[in-house]
C-alpha cells in the first residue's frame, strides 16, 4: 500500500540520495540533533538507514518499504528514523558499516543499524524486504521484533549496545605498529598470483572489482622484479575488462564492478572514483609497455567525463546510476532489431556479430555490448556514434550531481597524469578548472577544506581522504604545469592535514578532524579497497613532497606513517597495496629531475615527453623557468637554485641513486640516463 505524502524533513537537504527520500512517508530525520534529542525524549530507538543515490538494492528497498504505507506506520511509530548518503558522511557510514560486519560477517548497502539514542548500535544488516523471504527477515517483522526488545528487555538490549560499541571502539582503534621492507612486496605479489584467473582476468571469482590499485602496485613489483607474470597479470585485467562488458563500448566509461567471472554483466552504475583510478591504471600500462590500445582505454574514459561528468563550474559530478525506467542496465542493453533500425541490416548485423548482440540476449533477454568473444578490434567507431546518439533519446539513469572534494582530487590527479603522459592539453585544462572550483567553492573562509558541494551549498569539514586525495591531484598538477602554487597549496593542505588529522601519539591519520563532530569512536583506516584509504595515499603524498621540496619536517612523518600501521600491512599486504606503492616508493631509489626551459617550447616539450614516455613511478619531476630564479621558487624548491639552461637550450638535471649527473641538452642523452638497464 503507498500513498503520496507530503515532504518530510530531507526535502530541505542537498544529498540527491537524501532528497530520493523526500517523498517518502516514513517521517525521515537527517543526522542531527533534532533526530537523537526526539529518540531520547521519546525514549525510542533509533532507525538508521544509510546509502547512496546510485545504490540499485537501496531503490529496492525504497520501493519496497520505505515508499509503503504499512511499513512507514510502524516506523513512525516505534522508532526514530534517519537517512545518511555515505558519500556526504563516509565517518559515520565506516563506524557503522563496522558494526554491520562485526555482527553479520559481510556488509554492504543499503546499510540498516538500529541504535540506542545515544547512537550506540544493537542491530544490524543490510537489505531486507518488506516481508521475510528467501531466507532474509522482513522490515515489518524486524520492526516487530526489536520494538519488543526494547518495550521489554531494554536492559538486554542496553548491555548488548554497550558491548558491541566497546568492540568497535577497541577494533577500528586498533593499530599494530612494525617495519616494513621489501618482504611485504613479495609476498602481497604471492596472494595475487596465486589468486590471478588466468581465463579472465582479476583475481578470484565472482563478483569482480575492477580494484586499479591492485594493478598499479603489481606494474611497480615488475619494475622492481623484472618478473614477467607481474605485468601479464596487469595486462590480462586490464584487457578483459576493456573488452568485457563492464566497460560501455558505445558511450565509454566503466561501471563499477562485474558480477560475472568473465567482466561481461556489470553492475551498471558509474562511479567518478572508478573511471579515475582506471584511467591511471591504463596510462601506467601505455607506459610500461607502449600498446596503444591502453593510451585509447584512458582517452575514452576521459572523453566520458568531461562529455557527463564535468559541471560547468568544472567540478565534476559524483555518478551515474545503473537503473532507468525502474530497472538495472536498461538504458545500456539492446536487440539485434534495435542495431539494425539505427546503423541498417549490414552494418547492423556485422556490428551486432562482432559485439555479441543476439536474439537470445545476455543479460534480460537483451544484449550487453561487449567483445569477449572478438578482440580488440578497429573501425566501428561512426556505428558506435549512430548508436549513442540512438541511445541518447533513452531515459537516463539518474545523475548524482553533487561534487565530492576527494572524488574530485582523483580525477584531477588522473587529468594531470593524463596530459603528462598523453600531451593532450584539454586534460590539463580540466585538472587546472577543477582545482579553480575547489578553491573558489570548497574551502572555507578560515582555510579549512570541506568535503562536498551542490546547488550552491559547501558542507562537512573535509575528511582525511579529502586532504589527501587532492594534495596527490596538486602533486600531479605540479609536474604536469610547473605552476608553483599548485605545489605550494598542496604543501598548505599537508599541513592542515596534520594539524587536523595526526595522531601525535600513536602516529596516523584519523579519518575526521579534530574540529568535527565526535562520533562513537574516532577510526583510522588502512584498507585499501574500492578506494585507497587517506592514509595509504597520505604515506605516498608524504614521501613526494618530502623529496619535491627538500621539507626537512615531512621525512619523519613519512618514516612514522609507514611504521604506525607496519604491522596492519604485513598481516595483509594484498588488502593494502597503494600503501605498498608507499613501500615501493620508500625502498627504491629515486629519480629527479629539473628541466630547465620555456614550458612552451619545443625542446622543453620533447624532454617531457622523454621522461613520461616510459613507465618511472620513482620519478619526479620540478621545472624551472629558463634561466629565472625567484626567491618564492628557490625557497620552497632549495635544490633548483643555480640550475640553469646550458647554451640557451632546455636542460635536464638528473639526480639518481644519490648522485647528480652532468646536465643534458639532448633528449637521446636523457633517456639513455633514465632507461640504462630497465626492463623492457
Amino acid at each position: 500500500m503507498k500513498t503520496t505524502q507530503i515532504p518530510n524533513r530531507l526535502s530541505k537537504e542537498k544529498s540527491p540520495y537524501l532528497l530520493q527520500h523526500a517523498n517518502n512517508p516514513v517521517d525521515w530525520y537527517p543526522w542531527g540533533d533534532e533526530a537523537f534529542g526526539k529518540a531520547k525524549k521519546e525514549d525510542k530507538p533509533v532507525f538508521l538507514s544509510v546509502g547512496y543515490s546510485t545504490c540499485h538494492w537501496c531503490h529496492v528497498m525504497e520501493r519496497e518499504s520505505f515508499e509503503d504505507n504499512e511499513v512507514a506506520e510502524l516506523l513512525n511509530k516505534h522508532f526514530v528514523s534517519i537517512k545518511v548518503d555515505r558519500e556526504e558522511r563516509p565517518d559515520i557510514d565506516t563506524i557503522y558499516m563496522a558494526v554491520c560486519q562485526a555482527m553479520t560477517g559481510h556488509g554492504g548497502w543499503p546499510l540498516t543499524v538500529v541504535m540506542t539514542p545515544d547512537k550506540k548500535p544493537f542491530f544490524a544488516g543490510t537489505y531486507f524486504p518488506k516481508k521475510s523471504s528467501r531466507g532474509l527477515p522482513g522490515v515489518i517483522d524486524l520492526i516487530s521484533q526489536i520494538s519488543s526488545l526494547w518495550e521489554n528487555e531494554k536492559e538486554r538490549v542496553l548491555s548488548s549496545s554497550r558491548e558491541i560499541t566497546q568492540f568497535i571502539e577497541d577494533s577500528l582503534a586498533a593499530q599494530v605498529k612494525g617495519e616494513l621492507d621489501e618482504d611485504v612486496l613479495h609476498r602481497a605479489y604471492s596472494y595475487f598470483k596465486e589468486a590471478f584467473d588466468r581465463e579472465y582476468g582479476g583475481f578470484g571469482r565472482a563478483p569482480k572489482f575492477p580494484t586499479p590499485h591492485n594493478l598499479t602496485f603489481l606494474l611497480r613489483y615488475w619494475k622492481m622484479t623484472g618478473k614477467p607474470e607481474a605485468l601479464e597479470m596487469v595486462e590480462k585485467t586490464l584487457d578483459s575488462m576493456y573488452l568485457g562488458g563492464i566497460y560501455d563500448h558505445i558511450g565509454f566509461g566503466f561501471a563499477r564492478y562485474a558480477t560475472d567471472r568473465k567482466w561481461l554483466v556489470p553492475h551498471f552504475e558509474k562511479m567518478l572514483y572508478d573511471n579515475a583510478q582506471l584511467a591511471i591504471a591504463y596510462l601506467e600500462a601505455f607506459q610500461a609497455t607502449g600498446k596503444a590500445k591502453y593510451a585509447r582505454a584512458a582517452r575514452d574514459i576521459f572523453t566520458y567525463v568531461l562529455r557527463d561528468m564535468t559541471s560547468p563550474g568544472g567540478g565534476f559530478f559524483s555518478a551515474e546510476d545503473a537503473d532507468s525506467e525502474g530497472e538495472e542496465g536498461t538504458f545500456y542493453i539492446w536487440t539485434p532489431r534495435e542495431i539494425t533500425a539505427v546503423l541498417g541490416e549490414d552494418e547492423g548485423n556485422r556490428f551486432c556479430k562482432i559485439y555479441g548482440i543476439t536474439d537470445r540476449g545476455n543479460f534480460e533477454e537483451k544484449s550487453i555490448p561487449n567483445l569477449i568473444e572478438t578482440g580488440f578490434i578497429e573501425g566501428f567507431d561512426n556505428a558506435r556514434e549512430k548508436l549513442f546518439a540512438a541511445r541518447a533519446r533513452r531515459e537516463h539513469p539518474f545523475k548524482d550531481d553533487k561534487i565530492l572534494t576527494a572524488w574530485n582530487g582523483l580525477m584531477i590527479a588522473a587529468l594531470a597524469f593524463g596530459y603528462r603522459v598523453l600531451g593532450e592539453p584539454k586534460y590539463k585544462k580540466a585538472a587546472e578548472s577543477a582545482i579553480n572550483f575547489i578553491s573558489t567553492k570548497l574551502i572555507r573562509s578560515d582555510g579549512r577544506l570541506l568535503a562536498r558541494y551542490r546547488d550552491e551549498e559547501a558542507a562537512y569539514p573535509g575528511y582525511v581522504e579529502d586532504y589527501a586525495f587532492l594534495i596527490w591531484g596538486l602533486i600531479e598538477l605540479y609536474e604536469a604545469t610547473f605552476t608553483l602554487d599548485h605545489l605550494t597549496t598542496a604543501l598548505k593542505l599537508n599541513r592542515d592535514l596534520l594539524r587536523y588529522f595526526w595522531d601525535e601519539e600513536n602516529g596516523g591519520l584519523f579519518q575526521y578532524g579534530s574540529d568535527a563532530e565526535t562520533l562513537l569512536t574516532r577510526p583510522k583506516e588502512t584498507y585499501d579497497g574500492t578506494l585507497p584509504s587517506g592514509n595509504s595515499v597520505a604515506a605516498l603524498n608524504f614521501l613526494r613532497l618530502a623529496r619535491l621540496t627538500g621539507n626537512t619536517g615531512l621525512p619523519e612523518k613519512a618514516q612514522t606513517q609507514l611504521r604506525a600501521f607496519g604491522g596492519s600491512i604485513n598481516d595483509a599486504p594484498a588488502g593494502h597495496t597503494f600503501f605498498l606503492m608507499a613501500v615501493y616508493f620508500n625502498l627504491v631509489p629515486t629519480t629527479e629531475i629539473t628541466i630547465v626551459g620555456d614550458p612552451q617550447s619545443g625542446d622543453t616539450k620533447e624532454m617531457l615527453r622523454t621522461v613520461y614516455s616510459r613507465f618511472g613511478p620513482e620519478i619526479l619531476v620540478t621545472g624551472k623557468p629558463m634561466n629565472e630564479v625567484t626567491e618564492k621558487l628557490v625557497k620552497v624548491i632549495p635544490s633548483i637554485k643555480g640550475r640553469q639552461a646550458v647554451d640557451g637550450k632546455a636542460t635536464a638535471y638528473v639526480c639518481k641513486d644519490f648522485a647528480c649527473q652532468e646536465p643534458v641538452t639532448d633528449s637521446e642523452k636523457l633517456a639513455s640516463l633514465l632507461w640504462a638497464g630497465k626492463p623492457d
